[in-house]
């Protein structure tokens, strides 16, 4: 319980979204009290300050896991938290956030369907399209690396073989000699 609390401690309980009943069926909604402060705490949840943005974000997470005009409550929320769990810092984010969740989704309905396959064909079409699914979701969670990562690159090198007589130099090496001295970048 300790490592829970030290987990969720610092961030702000983000409002569920409930499914509007009878006439209002389909209509999403907050589950708290005051929807002006539901709003502002789930906005900052999904990386935006933009309340048109978290609305369109919110129907598209609707739809994905709508059936017809049914939406379930549940999987909107689940959908949604798997977005707050990328902690999105911007709408883009959100945006590839909102997709990783949608493809992970369908992932999922596809490992089932594979798992439950009656012939060959059934079999083949819901082993390629889980491949595909599950190889986007891989990409996608590389494409937000790298836009995290503003461009930088890191290149680590993990094993140097120096043959016995032979010379290793790691890093800038800065050489003497006439005139000023000069910054060489190490390569042998």
């Amino acid at each position: 319980m300790d490592a829970y609390r030290a987990r969720v401690r610092g961030k702000a309980a983000v409002p569920a979204i409930t499914v509007g009943e009878g006439k209002d069926l389909g209509t999403l909604d907050f589950d708290h009290p005051d929807k002006a402060v539901a709003a502002c705490l789930l906005s900052g949840a999904v990386g935006t300050h933009d309340l048109d943005f978290l609305g369109g974000i919110l129907v598209q997470l609707a739809n994905v896991v709508s059936k017809g005009q049914t939406v379930d409550a549940g999987a909107v929320n689940f959908m949604l938290s798997m977005v707050k769990g990328v902690e999105p810092r911007d709408q883009i984010e959100a945006m590839l956030a909102a997709q990783m969740a949608a493809v992970h989704n369908a992932t999922m309905t596809f490992a089932r369907r594979l798992n439950n396959v009656d012939n060959i064909p059934q079999q083949d079409s819901a082993e390629r399209a889980f491949n595909k699914l599950a190889r986007t979701f891989t990409a996608q969670v590389e494409a937000l690396k790298r836009y995290r990562s503003a461009g930088e690159q890191t290149v680590r090198v993990e094993h140097v073989t120096v043959n016995d007589g032979g010379q290793a130099i790691v890093g800038n090496v800065t050489t003497g000699g006439r005139g000023s001295p000069q910054k060489t970048e190490a390569t042998s």
